[in-house]
């Protein structure tokens, strides 16, 4: 597995999203604590979580008591593991996703995800989503106070925009080392942000980042607006000999050293498959193909 730095810290080039491991769909208990036993041995050293990862309706933390049962059954090394949460959401009866950045709900759920992770302190939390109902420099400001009482060791933020970015930097400084923005060959509208975190040297985790290849035909370019056109993402698989997801994440770390994929997994080999990305080397000739074929990033983003 190839590193990247995170912050401070090296972690593995692929991620594992943990949150199909407790949404609608989740695998029964044993095979979830499967899934992330085979992210470790497969040498995946950050896992993302949240707190709002859990059924609608459902008390918080599920995903983040999840984790931390898989890591205490785990017997082998996780000396150098990250597990990243995140703050400023919720999942509600009816299915959605609200937002709460209110810097007093943000410190008690930091505290929360504490107690239910088992750890001294929370290696990266990240606000989950600005709160349009609550200045921005606020709820990051509420970041800078679980950095200063070491409740949470790194700092990032998630589904922001460039001016967000920034004045999360100002804030932060040092302590801000990562953004979390969507980011697949179906979604390039933070091309601006990603930009701007390799500037500033922080992380870029794209979240779903396997959007738009799911179509396993090679008949030519998707008739679904917003979809990649997947024809040359199969085909370099078929070409490679791998799955189509690998050929999707070696081409996310092609674009740029900042960014670190965090997919999802609900299956051992699954995680597996992805995190054999990592050692997926695209030639140049494959890297302009599947550009041509992801949808094109908005303009100015």
């Amino acid at each position: 597995m190839r590193h990247r730095t995170l912050g401070p810290r090296q972690v593995s080039a692929i991620g594992l999203g943990l949150m199909p491991l407790s949404i609608e769909g989740r695998p029964d208990g044993k095979r979830a604590l499967a899934t992330v036993h085979a992210a470790l041995d497969s040498g995946v050293t950050l896992l993302d979580t949240a707190d709002s990862y859990h059924l609608p309706g459902a008390g918080p933390g599920h995903n983040e008591l999840l984790a931390g049962r898989a890591l205490a059954a785990y017997g082998g090394d996780t000396d150098g593991l990250l597990v990243a949460t995140k703050g400023g959401r919720g999942r509600p009866a009816d299915g959605s996703w609200t937002v709460n950045g209110d810097p007093r709900h943000l410190k008690k759920a930091a505290e929360a995800s504490l107690r239910r992770l088992g750890v001294e302190a929370i290696g990266l939390y990240q606000l989950h989503k600005p709160d349009p109902a609550i200045p921005f420099e606020e709820s990051v400001g509420a970041l800078r106070d679980l950095l200063d009482a070491g409740t949470i060791r790194l700092a990032g933020i998630s589904n922001t925009d460039v001016d967000q970015i920034r004045a999360a930097h100002r804030i932060l400084g040092d302590g801000l080392v990562s953004v979390q923005n969507r980011y697949s060959p179906a979604v390039r509208d933070s091309e601006a942000e990603l930009r701007l975190c390799a500037q500033l040297g922080l992380a870029f985790l794209p979240w779903s980042p396997l959007g738009g290849i799911s179509r396993s035909s090679l008949d030519g370019p998707s008739q679904v607006e917003g979809e990649a056109r997947p024809s040359a993402f199969h085909a370099v698989a078929a070409e490679r000999g791998v799955s189509p997801q690998q050929v999707a994440l070696a081409w996310l770390l092609a674009r740029s050293p900042s960014v670190i994929p965090i997919p999802g997994a609900s299956r051992p080999g699954t995680i597996r498959d992805s995190a054999a990305a990592a050692d997926l080397e695209l030639s140049t000739q494959d890297l302009a193909r599947l550009n041509d074929a992801a949808v094109p990033a908005r303009p100015g983003g």
